[in-house]
């Protein structure tokens, strides 16, 4: 059985997280699955967003604890080693040039929470629950946490972090965790149907260069990223989605991506 599966409908991809006996705990193979599937799904062209989805009832556990004992016994260059696999797949769906939604249908933990975060969006069923549970177990949240704080922010990133504690609901939205919360009979048409309205209204390369942007200024100086922003919005100017879209618009056309 593959820990993770992969399948294309009316554009948009679906990623699957499927070890639903283990609650979907990260462990090394999985996160390596994890990885080629992205890389697969942002070079499919007929793939405009990415859904990324779990089988069973967690969404995911985070780490895999048997596996972390296991690490116990690892040198320093092999925990760093394991450590940048987790760290280019978080990297990776932050900046992957497609738009990834999440649908939360259960508990997102730890790694699992990190995971949600790195996402574009997030739906989640009011059920699940989202948290950084790591201190309590005597471990740190070092990776996720450089995206919780560019998400959420210092304050609310704090609480979450140190406190260990679980939030979901209107409290996962309050957080920031959360863009929508929905029934769970009808979350994965909830998720679907922003799929399409992204995929019906908005331009691919726009979307593509807004993200790319987003998580490249945050890092820039004042100067520096005025400076990006005026050159990538020059380049926007020229390209053919722009001309089509502006086409379009003087022409009074319904326009369809």
């Amino acid at each position: 059985m593959k820990l993770v599966e992969y399948s294309v409908k009316d554009r948009i991809g679906f990623i699957t997280l499927n070890r639903p006996d283990k609650r979907n705990a990260l462990s090394l193979e999985l996160v390596e699955e994890l990885n080629a599937t992205f890389v697969l799904a942002e070079k499919d062209d007929n793939v405009k967003v990415i859904v990324l989805r779990a089988n069973g009832e967690a969404f995911c556990a985070g780490a895999d604890l048997r596996y972390l004992q296991k690490l116990q016994d690892f040198s320093r260059e092999e925990n760093q080693e394991d450590s940048r696999n987790l760290k280019e797949l978080f990297y990776k769906i932050y900046m992957l040039s497609k738009v990834v939604i999440a649908q939360v249908q259960g508990h997102a933990l730890a790694g699992g929470c990190g995971l949600a975060t790195v996402c574009d969006f997030v739906y989640a069923a009011p059920e699940a629950k989202f948290g950084y549970t790591e201190v309590k177990i005597g471990f740190i949240p070092a990776i996720v946490m450089i995206f919780l704080i560019r998400k959420i922010g210092e304050q609310k990133a704090k609480h979450l972090l140190l406190s260990g504690e679980l939030v979901g609901g209107e409290s996962a939205i309050e957080f920031g965790l959360v863009n929508k919360i929905v029934q769970s009979e009808k979350l994965a048409e909830a998720v679907v149907d922003f799929a399409n309205k992204l995929i019906t209204n908005n331009s691919g390369q726009s979307m593509s260069l807004t993200k790319k942007m987003i998580g490249e200024v945050q890092s820039m100086k004042l100067e520096d990223a005025l400076e990006y922003t005026a050159e990538m919005n020059a380049e926007a100017r020229t390209s053919d989605d722009c001309k089509k879209g502006i086409r379009a618009f003087l022409n009074k056309e319904d326009l369809k991506w």
